[in-house]
């Protein structure tokens, strides 16, 4: 099934539309597409100046995927694109930029589930305008050991005078960001900060945390990837749908929700699909604005 449809200014084919994309939870491309269209408002700041990565699942969540940085050559005339400098290639790649809601349409109608986008805004593509820090559950572990060691670390901002923000990956990871918004920091600044945390948080804890991306060491242990901070990688974006047996979805959470989910130890309580996440926008807004506003600098 196929439809045309007027999204703002712009005429948009959608094609496709009653393709089951989720075929464990029978969630069809159409309703892909309706939630994007549902989240945008809340979604689109988030990922303004952002190159985007595409993360495209022809077949379905089940089936073959594939990465795709370079904006296509049949995008839209309207969709802009931002250069951004590939050592690997020796040139320029092109990155689509998702501006407004059609945009964002368009991609989703590619297929391309999960929105992976990078710590830094075109065209300064040389600063992060935040910190990103990933805390990975090793065999053994569950997101409600991340939540708890996510308090600590929040804790442990606090006290050197910086926010920071939580939300989850939409798998069985939980994600800080601790926003920057000012023009001084480096990438090699971040990621030393971001080491620096990591590594001391195992220290006082090693048979429990792990800075080492090492896979054998991650069993019964948290992994603080701080790896993500750097120029070149991206990281999945608040709000994105994620390609796992449900649609579930990368949603930011209050650490009044942190506390009370680590406190009652329900892994379930940190879950997220994509019709509860569009409620939850509904009826309390954009819970990681502040990710986009607070100007802070590293101490």
């Amino acid at each position: 099934m196929n439809a045309t449809v007027n999204i703002g200014r712009r005429l948009l084919h959608l094609t496709n539309l009653d393709k089951v994309l989720y075929p464990q939870a029978g969630f069809s491309k159409a309703q892909v597409l309706n939630y994007y269209r549902r989240v945008a408002p809340v979604l689109l700041p988030h990922l303004r100046r952002r190159p985007l990565t595409l993360k495209r699942y022809p077949g379905g969540v089940d089936q073959q995927f594939f990465y795709e940085k370079r904006c296509p050559a049949h995008r839209p005339k309207w969709l802009p694109t931002a250069a951004v400098w590939s050592k690997h290639n020796g040139a320029d790649i092109r990155f689509c930029l998702i501006e407004e809601p059609a945009a964002l349409m368009w991609v989703a109608n590619l297929a391309s589930i999960e929105l992976h986008t990078y710590l830094f805004q075109a065209p300064r593509v040389d600063r992060p305008t935040m910190i990103a820090l990933d805390l990975d559950p090793g065999e053994g572990c569950t997101i409600v050991d991340c939540a708890r060691l996510g308090l600590k670390l929040h804790r442990r901002l606090a006290a050197m005078g910086l926010e920071a923000l939580a939300k989850t990956s939409g798998g069985k990871g939980f994600h800080m960001y601790v926003p920057l918004n000012s023009a001084g920091a480096t990438f090699e600044q971040t990621k030393t900060f971001a080491r620096d945390l990591a590594q001391r948080l195992e220290r006082e804890d090693p048979h429990r945390v792990t800075s080492n991306m090492r896979r054998d060491l991650r069993r019964g242990r948290i992994f603080v990837d701080w790896s993500q901070n750097d120029a070149h990688k991206t990281t999945v974006c608040v709000y994105s749908l994620r390609a796992r047996a449900r649609p579930t979805v990368s949603t930011p959470l209050t650490w009044a929700e942190v506390q009370a989910a680590v406190r009652r130890g329900r892994p379930e309580a940190l879950t997220f699909e994509a019709w509860q996440v569009a409620e939850r926008i509904e009826k309390r807004g954009d819970l990681f604005s502040q990710v986009l506003t607070v100007r802070q600098k590293l101490p």
